[in-house]
């Protein structure tokens, strides 16, 4: 009797040892990650799992205090309790205790459980289920993950580790030497080192707070994708896109659809745009919009440029400004359009266009080659063969400075070879030429003009808009033009004239004209002329810095003159 309790004792003791000491090796806990869908290698139909299932990898245990086993509510359940340890592959699981489903080779983890893979990547929580089919975990509570890139923290986890993919939905911080970022929700690839975010997302930086919906960032390189409206906020300006991408450690951006750059002066936007942070350097491309935003004055073309510590902006390819004076917009276009902020108290702020400048307002229209505007002093300056129309009223000079006031014309001043010409209701040209001239404009209508130097006019009479009666013409140094209607209506001489007055029938067709006229209304623009955007030449595409483009000179004072480029007298 004694013999047979001793064999059943021996017995027990084996298969307590055999089951505590099954695969006795232990290893280093390992996170496990979300299941995003595991494709298995194709194989023999007949060795295929059923569909739903995993390869059946047994999960071992290497370690617990004590074993409870049975059946409850009908399934073989077996109790470890007192740090519990289970390894399947790469994978460790550590508890304080774990119930065992053999049947469903699934477990249920409680108390400061620890899954690690790898002996990089660990996960730790209050509890966990573990499938050993599909090798998949759910950890629940004060959760954290880590892996030598990162830390993250969120309520609970899903982790594949097939996949080695986390995934949670609760919300998630994570952190980096470099980055915080948190979303709703997000999945995390620890072989790409990729995270996929959706939802409230934000990411923090040394130099920008950003905000989006959609985003993905590497914890390797650093690099944030955005995936939809992109909100970028930083001390030296903002960004903004719907997708591209943004360097956390170069700090260079390549964004793509209605991206814009905003700083305190400018406002750069494109369908393409490069922006390097370190020196302020942004090139946009397609659909290219440039907004001064002191004088609310916009600038469109195909390319833009833009030097944030030089204060400078330069678009060009059918480059065309907008800006609205007194209730009217006011169309400038010309190949390549040039802004500069002030630099100090002794310069101002400039645009610069050239060449092939075109002009459009409801009250005024004009060309040259060139024009400089002041918006400092609110002087414009065309320089270059420069002709500007008002109502009936054309005129030509050397270069001619417009003085505005209150985004109005309130001066216009004309230097060297200056020529007035307008027409009557006979079709007959009214004509005035000097030196210099200057004219005064009330509520943007013309209303005077001073003529200083070599004056010289012919002024056609007429009855009642209908009937010529006659030309004066005259001779004299100084005089001056009455306006009415933006109608020349009357001249008055200033010193002694050599007038005469010529009859209808003694007009000869020579002498109707004065030295150096030429009406050219064939070349006054159009308002669909100044938008027509012309085909485009084949651009520079690099994001590269192009070098500075020449200033065209101007003087800032409307007293003072710009001799260069002095055309022929007779202009075509």
């Amino acid at each position: 009797m004694n013999h047979t309790k001793l064999l059943f004792s021996l017995v027990f003791t084996l298969i307590a040892f055999t089951v505590f000491g099954q695969n006795g090796r232990q290893g280093q806990p390992t996170p496990p990650r979300p299941v995003l869908q595991q494709q298995t290698p194709p194989q023999p139909a007949q060795q295929r799992p059923r569909q739903g299932q995993g390869e059946k990898v047994p999960v071992d245990l290497q370690q617990a205090d004590s074993l409870i086993g049975g059946t409850f509510n009908g399934q073989r359940i077996d109790k470890l309790i007192g740090n519990v340890i289970f390894k399947q592959k790469d994978g460790t699981l550590y508890a304080d205790s774990v119930y065992q489903y053999k049947e469903k080779n699934v477990l249920e983890a409680f108390g400061n459980v620890r899954i690690n893979q790898a002996d990089t990547v660990n996960i730790t929580g209050n509890t966990a289920t573990y499938n050993g089919d599909t090798r998949t975990a759910k950890i629940i509570g004060n959760v954290v993950m880590r892996d030598p890139r990162m830390t993250l923290t969120t309520p609970s986890l899903d982790y594949n580790l097939n996949s080695r993919t986390a995934t949670y939905t609760e919300g998630g911080v994570i952190v980096d030497p470099e980055n915080r970022l948190e979303s709703r929700r997000g999945s995390y690839n620890t072989q790409t080192k990729m995270f996929d975010f959706q939802q409230d997302v934000k990411v923090r930086t040394a130099d920008y707070n950003i905000k989006a919906q959609n985003m993905r960032y590497n914890t390797l390189t650093k690099v944030v994708y955005f995936q939809g409206p992109t909100f970028i906020d930083g001390e030296q300006g903002d960004l903004y896109a719907e997708e591209g991408t943004y360097n956390t450690i170069t700090k260079v951006s390549n964004f793509g659809r209605n991206a814009y750059i905003l700083t305190d002066e400018y406002r750069l936007g494109g369908d393409k745009l490069f922006y390097d942070q370190n020196t302020g350097y942004g090139y946009a491309q397609q659909n290219v919009s440039l907004r001064a935003l002191k004088d609310d004055v916009i600038i469109r073309g195909a390319i833009g440029r833009y030097w944030r510590d030089r204060g400078e902006a330069k678009v060009y390819g059918n480059a065309l400004m907008e800006t609205v004076m007194e209730g009217d917009t006011l169309f400038l276009s010309a190949d390549t359009l040039y802004s500069q902020e002030p630099r100090g108290a002794r310069t101002a702020s400039m645009i610069y266009a050239y060449p092939n400048v075109k002009i459009f307002k409801s009250d005024l229209q004009g060309k040259a080659d060139s024009l400089s505007y002041n918006r400092t002093d609110s002087v414009m300056h065309l320089n270059v063969n420069p002709v500007l129309w008002s109502e009936e009223s054309q005129m030509v000079a050397d270069t001619i400075h417009v003085q505005l006031r209150n985004k109005t014309i309130d001066r216009m001043y004309m230097y060297s070879n200056s020529f007035i010409a307008s027409e009557d209701t006979l079709q007959n040209y009214n004509q005035v030429k000097g030196r210099d001239m200057t004219a005064y404009f009330v509520d943007g209508d013309i209303r005077r003009v001073n003529v200083n130097g070599n004056g010289e006019s012919l002024y056609f009479a007429l009855e009642g808009d209908s009937v010529l009666t006659g030309m004066n013409k005259a001779i004299c140094s100084d005089m001056t033009l009455m306006f009415a209607e933006n109608k020349l209506k009357r001249i008055s001489f200033l010193v002694q004239p050599d007038a005469s007055f010529v009859p209808p029938h003694e007009l000869e067709e020579g002498a109707q004209q004065l030295e150096g006229f030429n009406w050219m209304a064939e070349l006054r623009p159009t308002k669909e002329q100044v938008l027509l955007k012309a085909p485009l030449p084949k651009v520079q595409t690099s994001a590269k810095p192009a070098v500075k483009a020449p200033a065209v000179k101007a003087t800032t004072k409307a007293g003072s003159r710009n001799k260069a480029g002095r055309p022929k007298k007779n202009r075509q």
